[in-house]
């Protein structure tokens, strides 16, 4: 068998520590786009109730309809059909002059032009997850039949190394000032103005702030426990 060139295995290296971060971090937000994510958040003790009437069940079943809206093939009347049940409605001030649908939807105008953002940047995520998996796939997979052992464990090495310090940041910021964080990363991801929401608005009472430091918290932890299980597989695994 001839040697793999030295050119690509620079490459397959380099792709290695450039994608396992992306990898694994995709992986676990497509993990919190599921319902047991949201069925374990709000069975936690603590978690804040909506002062605005939703019981757990109601936050459960609509948080699922908006996680399915996220990874479906529908446009934005999937949500944007919904209504309350009958004799409830949307408190005064999520309605009325704020938006232009009147208080039996169950979101507004501002919620539903936010929604078909985060579709988008979601869709975008799902990409580069299904692209960037494949690449480290391939990567690891050509190093490792052409005997290239040395590149293959560098490259994940380096990969998860990046990745743990990487989250062990993300930990540090979140305990420090969550919201700084948050902010910033819709600053990053959004339309200025596209974002906020009124604590009576439908988002944020199925998503609390609560909800999301979690979900980053997750995403942070599972992120490092899974670098350190890449990185002593190719530390004790890879000779």
């Amino acid at each position: 068998m001839k040697p793999m060139p030295a050119w690509l295995a620079l490459t397959c290296r380099l792709l290695l520590i450039a994608l396992v971060p992306v990898a694994l971090t995709l992986a676990n937000v497509r993990l919190l786009m599921t319902p047991l994510f949201p069925n374990f958040e709000y069975n936690l003790p603590g978690f804040p109730l909506d002062l605005y009437g939703f019981a757990k069940e109601d936050r459960l079943k609509w948080s699922k309809v908006a996680m399915d809206y996220l990874l479906n093939g529908a446009g934005i009347e999937f949500l944007a059909d919904l209504r309350f049940p009958e004799g409830q409605t949307a408190p005064p001030e999520s309605c009325g002059d704020y938006t232009t649908r009147d208080c039996t939807y169950l979101y507004n105008d501002r919620e539903l032009r936010h929604m078909v953002d985060v579709k988008n940047v979601t869709r975008g995520a799902l990409w580069v997850w299904g692209v960037g998996g494949v690449m480290v796939l391939l990567s690891a997979g050509a190093l490792f039949y052409f005997g290239e052992r040395a590149a293959l464990r560098a490259g994940l090495l380096w990969g998860a190394g990046i990745t743990l310090v990487f989250y062990l940041g993300i930990i540090a910021v979140i305990a420090v000032n969550f919201n700084a964080l948050f902010v910033q990363f819709h600053q990053v991801f959004f339309e200025s103005g596209t974002w906020t929401f009124l604590f009576s608005d439908t988002l944020i009472r199925l998503f609390p702030v609560r909800f999301w430091q979690d979900a980053f918290i997750f995403i942070g932890a599972a992120s490092i426990l899974e670098a350190a299980l890449v990185g002593a597989w190719a530390w004790f695994g890879v000779k």
